[in-house]
């Protein structure tokens, strides 16, 4: 859902107009744009991203946050489903400065803007160094990495499959974020999966 408006808004005039909200909402760069509500698969997968990035960024300078705090992003307003920050950032502050690693969780309703839209604005913040949609309804995670000027693609299919993250010093397999979510047959050491 969008609220009609006559012009667009600007940045400033939708962060102070937000402030009154009690509904979560982004700005595309024009106008906002409610969030919409998810399902009991996205709740897990945002659930198990928080536990296993939180658990293995303890004790460094980074820091994972999950879909209720703000970045700035290419002149938009975007809530991630979980994203990684490295530096400071301050207990009060409602936006997070210098994510790294950004998540998405696809949902029909928001694939187009999370595909094409968000790809575009995360590739044109210098912070984010890696961006990671992951699918709700099969194991699979779409991932766009920097790689000097180059913002490259990859895809990941496999349960097995780690996610390297050397940006933030860490790696988690696809099975640990989609477990109780999927069903699925683990790989077996020579079984070629």
């Amino acid at each position: 859902m969008t609220v009609a408006l006559q012009r667009g808004m600007t940045l400033e005039e939708f962060l102070a107009w937000d402030e009154g909200q009690e509904d979560r909402w982004e700005f595309d760069g024009f106008q906002p744009v409610a969030m919409v509500r998810g399902t009991v698969a996205h709740a897990r997968l945002c659930r198990n991203l928080a536990v296993a990035l939180t658990a293995r960024l303890r004790g460094t300078p980074c820091e994972a946050f999950g879909e209720g705090l703000k970045i700035a992003v290419a002149g938009s307003i975007r809530y991630p489903d979980a994203f990684v920050a490295c530096g400071p950032n301050a207990n009060q502050a409602i936006e997070a400065m210098n994510p790294v690693v950004v998540f998405e969780v696809l949902s029909p309703g928001t694939a187009s803007t999370d595909i094409v839209v968000k790809n575009r604005e995360y590739q044109a913040t210098p912070s984010i160094r890696r961006y990671v949609i992951l699918m709700q309804d099969r194991i699979a995670a779409t991932v766009s990495e920097r790689r000097g000027i180059e913002w490259v693609v990859t895809f990941l299919t496999d349960p097995a499959a780690v996610l390297e993250m050397p940006e933030i010093g860490i790696g988690i397999s696809l099975a640990e974020f989609y477990e109780g979510v999927i069903e699925f047959a683990p790989s077996l050491p020579g079984d070629g999966r």
